[in-house]
C-alpha cells in the first residue's frame, strides 16, 4: 500500500513538472528555435556559452531544490491544481519568495544565450512579465487566503524577487519554531 502511495506521489509531481516547467523551458523554446537562426550578439560566443550554461545550471538547481521543498514540506506540487498544503519557509524560501519562477527564468535566459536566440530572449521577457503580474495579483492573494497571517508576516520580511543576504528565521505562526519554518 505504501508503494502505491509513493507511485501516485511520483506521478503527481511528474505531471506538474511536465505541464509547467518543462513546457516553459523546453517545449516553447524548441518551438521558437525550429525556424530561427542564431543572431549575431555583441558578446563573444564563448562568453555566451559559458554564461548560458551557468544560468541554466543555476536555474535548474533552483527549480529542483524548490520542487523538493514543495514535495517534502509543502506536501504538494508546483501546479495550481495541486498546490502545497503547508507554507514552505525552508531553504532558499528563507531568502526569496519566488525562487521557483526565478529558476525557470534563469533557464530561459541561459537558453537564449546558449542558442544566441532573440526569440527565446523575447520569450524570457514575456514569461517574466506574465509572472510578475500573475504572482502579484493572483498567486499572492491566494496564498494570503490559504495561509493567512503566517504568509503576511513572511511577505513583510522576505522580498519577492531580490534575495535577502541572511535567511529569514522568523516563525510567523507564533512563539517557538515549527517544523515548516526553521531548518
Amino acid at each position: 500500500m505504501r508503494d502505491d502511495r509513493r507511485v501516485r506521489e511520483f506521478l503527481r509531481h511528474l505531471l506538474a513538472v511536465v505541464v509547467f516547467p518543462l513546457t516553459m523551458t523546453a517545449l516553447v523554446p524548441w518551438w521558437l528555435l525550429r525556424a530561427a537562426t542564431p543572431a549575431a550578439w555583441p558578446i563573444p560566443r564563448a562568453a555566451l556559452l559559458a554564461g548560458g550554461a551557468l544560468f541554466c545550471a543555476g536555474g535548474l538547481a533552483l527549480l529542483v531544490t524548490t520542487i523538493g521543498w514543495f514535495a517534502r514540506v509543502g506536501k504538494g506540487t508546483l501546479a495550481p491544481f495541486d498546490p502545497p498544503r503547508h507554507l514552505v519557509l525552508r531553504g532558499v524560501y528563507r531568502h526569496v519568495r519566488n525562487p521557483m519562477i526565478s529558476g525557470v527564468a534563469f533557464i530561459l535566459l541561459g537558453e537564449a544565450m546558449l542558442f544566441a536566440s532573440p526569440s527565446v530572449l523575447s520569450w524570457f521577457a514575456i514569461f517574466s512579465a506574465i509572472q510578475l503580474v500573475y504572482i502579484r495579483f493572483v498567486e499572492e492573494p491566494g496564498l494570503e487566503r490559504r495561509f493567512g497571517e503566517p504568509y503576511r508576516e513572511y511577505k513583510l520580511h522576505v522580498r519577492a524577487w531580490i534575495p535577502r543576504l541572511r535567511p529569514w528565521r522568523g516563525d510567523p505562526s507564533g512563539p517557538g519554531p515549527t517544523p515548516h519554518a526553521i531548518d
